[in-house]
C-alpha cells in the first residue's frame, strides 16, 4: 500500500501529577509511528478526541507532535511521549495525524482509540 502508517500506544498513569479531589487525573502516553507504506511521508498535524467517563469531550488540534513534524521514509519510525489530564479516573483518546506523502498527496493516519486508566488488580 502506498500510504500506510502503523501506530502503537503505551499508556502510563502519573499518580504524582494526579489530584483526585480537584478532578485531575494525569496520564502519559508514548506513541510509536512507523511508515509501513511504499513512499516517504511527513506528519503535518494532529487531531485528538479525548473523552472522560462522564462523556465530556475535549478536542485538540495543532501542528505536528511535541513541536516536530517528522518525515518518515518507508520502514522508518518516530516515537514520542506526551500527556493528558482528564476529569475522571478513566477515559479514552483517539484521533488522526494529517500526513502528506512525498508525491504531495494528503492522507490521514488513524490513531486507534486507547484507554486512559489506572491499572487494576482483581483479587
Amino acid at each position: 500500500m502506498k500510504n500506510s502508517i502503523e501506530i502503537t500506544i503505551k499508556v502510563v498513569p502519573l499518580p504524582q501529577h494526579t489530584v483526585a479531589f480537584e478532578r485531575k487525573y494525569a496520564f502519559a502516553y508514548t506513541i510509536t509511528i512507523i511508515n509501513t507504506g511504499e513512499i516517504g511521508a511527513r506528519l503535518l498535524d494532529r487531531h485528538w478526541i479525548i473523552q472522560d467517563e462522564t462523556g465530556h469531550i475535549d478536542e485538540v488540534e495543532g501542528p505536528g507532535v511535541v513541536g516536530e513534524q517528522p518525515h518518515l521514509l518507508p520502514g522508518e519510525g518516530f516515537e514520542y511521549t506526551s500527556g493528558s489530564v482528564i476529569q475522571t479516573p478513566t477515559g479514552t483518546m483517539k484521533g488522526e495525524y494529517g500526513m502528506v506523502n512525498d508525491d504531495g498527496e494528503h492522507f490521514d493516519a488513524i490513531i486507534p482509540e486507547f484507554v486512559l486508566s489506572e491499572p487494576y488488580t482483581l483479587q
